[in-house]
């Protein structure tokens, strides 16, 4: 067995022995809130027939209940939802029908983010579009705005007395997209402006847990990189309670820093990729109580048929 594969081999028994592979009950009143993320969702090229043939719902047919028993459901939407054509001139193009955004909500997803590479594939109009087919859903788009300070504007989830802050951003350089300050576009910060960010918003609200969402590291690679593991270590300075992360279409281990849990990459969640290490995936269950150490669980998925199907 080479390094790689021992590598994933470890990666999926840790997760095994981490998970609940069966959804759990829910949670008791207003003193828990449980947000659920899963990694990369895209709805073209292989997945595109099964969609317009068996609907976006048969998609997530398997996960529905997990979703069902969450305050939140968050996912990475890897494509644009717009009817409208005009791509930009880069080597992988998506997009997906503008109609499926309201069946992403009947799904149960809740929070889309939109801070990756391919969320501007059909350019500055299908990006604005996307924004409006999701709000138009009752669904939160994250890592969106009109300038660098409403991009970084954390979305937040509040129940009872509870209050969770969700970063959203990109974490390498777009291809052939160039930033226009005053136009739509997504959360590309540098690692600085990211980390101030944080820092600021924990200091000005203390009681209020933060969560980063970051598209970043390397395309199937098992482990992450140096920059992953200084940047999630900055974020913990910082005030971050976890970082989650997605890109790579793999998985990559999770680890704690400090008090900071970090989840380096969930890996895809609906995908038409054939490789047996990109149909591995995880879902994790954040859970936040007042007073009260952050609380996880994992649940193991392989992609079937392009479908996250939990492992049991």
């Amino acid at each position: 067995m080479n390094r790689t594969s021992t590598a994933l081999a470890v990666s999926l028994l840790l997760l095994l022995a981490q998970s609940c592979l069966a959804p759990s009950s829910p949670d008791e009143g207003e003193d828990a809130l449980s947000i659920l993320f899963a990694g990369d969702v895209l709805l073209d090229r292989g997945v595109r027939p099964i969609a317009e043939h068996r609907g976006v719902a048969h998609l997530f047919a398997k996960v529905a209940p997990y979703f069902r028993r969450a305050d939140a459901v968050v996912v990475n939407l890897e494509c644009p939802l717009t009817d409208s054509l005009s791509p930009v001139n880069k080597q992988f193009v998506f997009r997906a029908d503008a109609r499926w955004a309201a069946d992403l909500h009947r799904s149960g997803i809740t929070h889309a983010a939109l801070a990756n590479n391919h969320s501007v594939d059909q350019g500055s109009t299908g990006l604005r579009a996307t924004w409006h087919h999701l709000t138009d859903a009752h669904i939160v788009p994250l890592g969106y705005g009109p300038s660098t300070a409403a991009q970084l504007a954390p979305a937040l989830i509040a129940k009872g007395r509870l209050q969770v802050a969700l970063f959203n951003a990109l974490d390498f350089p777009l291809e052939n997209w160039f930033r226009a300050e005053g136009q739509p576009d997504i959360s590309r910060p540098t690692a600085n402006e990211l980390c101030a960010a944080v820092r600021l918003y924990h200091a000005e609200n203390p009681k209020t847990r933060i969560v980063v969402i970051l598209h970043w590291g390397t395309e199937f690679q098992p482990m992450p990189s140096i920059h992953q593991r200084r940047l999630a270590a900055r974020l913990a300075e910082a005030g971050a309670d976890a970082i989650i992360g997605h890109h790579p279409h793999v998985l990559q281990p999770i680890d704690t820093i400090a008090n900071t849990l970090v989840f380096y990459s969930l890996g895809n969640f609906v995908f038409d990729q054939r490789p047996p290490q990109t149909r591995q995936s995880m879902m994790v269950r954040l859970r936040f109580r007042p007073s009260a150490p952050l609380e996880y669980d994992t649940i193991p998925i392989r992609i079937r048929q392009c479908r996250p199907v939990p492992v049991r």
